[in-house]
């Protein structure tokens, strides 16, 4: 099958740090490369794949200080998508609402994974193109209301060979955070749970343009360097270590998380997470087995005294059977099958001559 992977430009493919759809993006496509299928990524001149890559910039727009317009460079890459589109059977975007335009002048469909939310300006743009085939990586994630034509849900997936596991947490004990400094990954909760429970709290992750201030007023005066610590971004190795030496990891998110890859790295080294009970958190934790679902800072407080009881080797292999990348994979291969399959029907094939489509 011949696939064009579209990623955003802002991080590289996979990231060096912090950045959930350029890795997701990353691990689908180098996978299905090794399955034997035809795919170019188009992404930033930095990434890294098995696939050929498609770049329209030599680097992520994040590390580029010169750029002064990102839309630009996002339209550029998907013009050369788009001009090319019959090179290939299918498209699969993770741009979100950038592409639904494109896609509609084109024979060639596209899949469109939704990795963010839905807002009252995105909303329009979803509902002029409502017919597309989206794929949702939560059930939690859709808006049953707009109509979209969700094909399937496809849980994010990561490699979970590539993550150290970690039976006991280290011997002086801490609660872990990892994420964007930002309100709706929920930094100031997790401190304020922290310092009601008495544990020191080691936070890693990146400061947005966005959250400058949020850092600089609510969360900065709050780190002591003793039981409150920021370690700054991490990158895969870090984070593996500072999540699999931790007693817990804590996601006291205030949004509709759509997935929430942090919560599966966690699990993957072995820690179980405490959550608050929203967005995807109720499909991605199983309470009471690889962590706990709150809906408050006292039952996360409270949380912390029974998670230690939890078995660090169930957590891994529940993230190795529900979300690995070739569970991902699989799940993306099927809704592959499907739209072709739906397209050559359409187009008055039979059924059968699908199959050679691979």
């Amino acid at each position: 099958m011949r696939i064009a992977q579209v990623a955003p430009l802002w991080e590289r493919v996979p990231p060096s740090a912090y950045g959930g759809i350029e890795l997701v993006v990353a691990l689908l496509t180098d996978e299905l490369v090794r399955r034997g299928h035809e795919v170019t990524l188009f992404a930033s001149g930095d990434s890294i794949s098995l696939a050929k890559l498609v770049s329209v910039h030599p680097r992520a727009l994040r590390l580029d200080s010169s750029i002064k317009e990102y839309s630009i460079y996002e339209m550029l890459q998907l013009g050369t998508v788009y001009e090319r589109a019959d090179e290939f059977d299918l498209i699969h975007s993770h741009m979100g609402c950038a592409s639904l335009p494109y896609a509609k002048l084109v024979k060639t469909p596209t899949v469109h994974t939704l990795h963010g939310i839905f807002t009252s300006d995105n909303e329009k743009m979803f509902q002029y193109a409502k017919s597309q085939p989206f794929v949702s990586i939560s059930d939690a994630q859709r808006e049953l209301r707009l109509g979209l034509n969700y094909v399937a849900t496809v849980y994010n997936g990561i490699d979970v060979s590539s993550y150290k596991f970690y039976p006991q947490p280290d011997e002086a004990p801490y609660l872990a955070f990892l994420g964007r400094i930002s309100p709706e990954k929920g930094t100031h909760l997790a401190i304020e749970i922290a310092k009601k429970a008495g544990w020191r709290l080691k936070m890693a992750g990146k400061v947005d343009v966005v959250d400058v201030e949020y850092f600089e007023k609510e969360v900065k005066p709050l780190i002591d360097g003793k039981q409150i610590e920021y370690l700054g971004e991490a990158n895969h190795t870090q984070k593996n270590a500072l999540m699999g030496g931790a007693v817990a990891t804590l996601f006291p998110i205030t949004w509709r998380e759509p997935f929430g890859l942090v919560m599966v790295e966690s699990m993957a080294s072995g820690t179980p997470v405490i959550a608050m009970k929203l967005g995807s958190t109720t499909e991605v934790i199983a309470h009471g087995k690889t962590g706990f679902l709150c809906n408050n800072i006292e039952e996360c407080v409270s949380a912390i005294a029974k998670v230690t009881d939890l078995n660090r080797f169930a957590c891994r292999e529940y993230v190795q059977n529900r979300f690995s990348l070739q569970a991902m994979t699989d799940g993306y291969e099927e809704v592959y099958r499907q739209i072709l399959e739906e397209k050559f029907v359409s187009n008055g094939y039979l059924r059968s001559t699908v199959g050679y489509i691979s």
